[in-house]
């Protein structure tokens, strides 16, 4: 039997230095609601310049992750439903300081030698999570785990419901626990409301794509029963300036844009479509449209379905690749404003609000922003090597790009893609020539444990 490289030492519960408002009640948005059945995972991996006793930074972080919390109450509190008036048997989060429950562990060897021989079974070892159970008012809603590599590094897993945080949340919560366990400054608070209602009453609904995927996926509850079943596997690559094959002559575009617009055109030929392209939705933060601050915590992040304009012909793929890009950007830049969202929300605090599907859509989701010109660092010589992100549940569709920044050191344009697709197309995918001429450098394969024949 294969020994198992991670090792739990203990789970804790981790409360705020300072006491809460007991009591108190979160209550969801419409964005919130839509996205109960999923959940986010992030694994952090740190590699180190400096030797430590075993348990010293975990020790540390659990310390800092304390004073963390004092900004998050709805984090340390507990799902509660309230049983009478207009918001029956909607979930809530009562502020009690429960706390967050804290895995710690061990792994053998070093941050480079995990990445370099790890499974996607074993990597969500590193950051551990709980489905809700019979009793969800002492089920935390975040995990954080902290794991030392017995000869250097460390990773970081942080998982939490999507019911209360979107990536770009989970991303900003990993940012100010940094923080503050670097310099005890927090750049970045969080900031607690509602979403803003409309500002002009005047609009009249129109024909909103954006309202209408939604509309056709609240009556689905899962993947499409299409989606071939195979192994998934998860690979991460590195775009050096993906500008350079699309956007130099198209001013505007974003290397998002780009990214999506690649992977649809080379998992269309991988799934074997010759004159049609893939299904594909784009996952897009709205907190700039609704005029929020990128700190605002809670769901702000919609699905938009690409609605190709013409039928796709077998064309030189250079000039499909331009194509696919471009529907994207109008979607981007165009469907996608701020009536349209804002009609979205009145739809969904108008009905039932019904877990949103993406069915087998192939999901575009854009992180790339979530740069910062601060290196993400928890301690001086802690350098973040790897960022991995998993969105699971029905949200997922059949396949999943996620578009990162990139590591420091990288040229401003380039960017870290993160791709999970049943193994069978992720083969197809990779020896594409399309995808070959962008020079991608491959950083991480992992597939299931099962399906590892190495």
């Amino acid at each position: 039997m294969e020994e198992d490289r991670v090792k739990l030492i203990c789970k804790r519960t981790v409360v705020s230095t300072k006491p809460v408002e007991q009591g108190r009640l979160y209550r969801f948005s419409v964005f919130d609601h839509v996205m109960e059945p999923n959940h986010i995972r992030f694994v952090y991996y740190y590699q180190s310049s400096k030797t430590r006793e075993p348990g010293e930074i975990t020790k540390k972080l659990r310390e800092s992750l304390a004073y963390t919390l004092n900004c998050y109450p709805i984090v340390t509190g507990r799902l509660v439903k309230e049983t009478a008036g207009t918001e029956e048997n909607r979930w809530k989060v009562k502020s009690n300081d429960a706390g967050v429950r804290m895995i710690e562990a061990r792994a053998t060897g070093t941050v480079e030698e995990w990445r370099s021989s790890v499974n996607r079974e074993e990597e969500l070892k590193l950051v551990h999570w709980e489905d809700m159970y019979h009793l969800p008012y002492y089920w935390s809603t975040f995990y954080v785990q902290v794991t030392e590599f017995e000869s250097g590094g460390l990773a970081i897993g942080l998982s939490c419901t999507h019911l209360l945080a979107d990536p770009v949340c989970a991303m900003m919560f990993i940012r100010t626990w940094a923080d503050l366990t670097l310099t005890r400054n927090m750049m970045t608070p969080p900031i607690f409301h509602s979403l803003p209602p409309r500002r002009f009453s005047s609009h009249k609904l129109s024909n909103n794509q954006l309202l209408s995927h939604y509309i056709r996926s609240s009556s689905l509850t899962g993947p499409s029963p299409n989606i071939t079943v195979d192994y998934m596997v998860t690979i991460t690559l590195l775009f050096p300036d993906p500008m350079v094959q699309v956007g130099e002559n198209e001013p505007g575009l974003t290397a998002f844009e780009i990214l999506a617009g690649l992977f649809c055109v080379c998992v269309s030929r991988a799934k074997g479509k010759r004159n049609e392209l893939t299904d594909m939705s784009l996952c897009l933060d709205v907190r700039k449209l609704l005029r929020l601050d990128q700190s605002y915590f809670g769901n702000c992040m919609v699905y938009h379905k690409v609605h190709y304009s013409k039928p796709v012909k077998a064309i030189d793929r250079l000039l499909l690749l331009s194509y696919v890009v471009q529907e994207i950007h109008n979607v981007t830049k165009g469907l996608l404003d701020y009536h349209a969202v804002m009609d979205l929300v009145e739809w969904l605090g108008s009905n039932n609000n019904n877990p949103i599907s993406n069915g087998s859509d192939l999901v575009c989701t854009n992180l790339e922003n979530m740069g910062n010109p601060r290196p993400m660092m928890f301690e001086e010589d802690l350098m973040l090597s790897h960022l991995s992100c998993y969105v699971e549940g029905p949200v997922a569709g059949g396949g999943q790009v996620i578009v990162l920044p990139s590591p420091s050191g990288e040229g401003p344009m380039s960017r870290v893609v993160m791709v999970s697709l049943p193994q069978r197309e992720m083969v197809k995918v990779l020896e594409d020539e399309l995808l070959q001429s962008f020079s991608p450098v491959l950083l991480w394969k992992l597939q299931n444990k099962k399906n590892n024949k190495d």
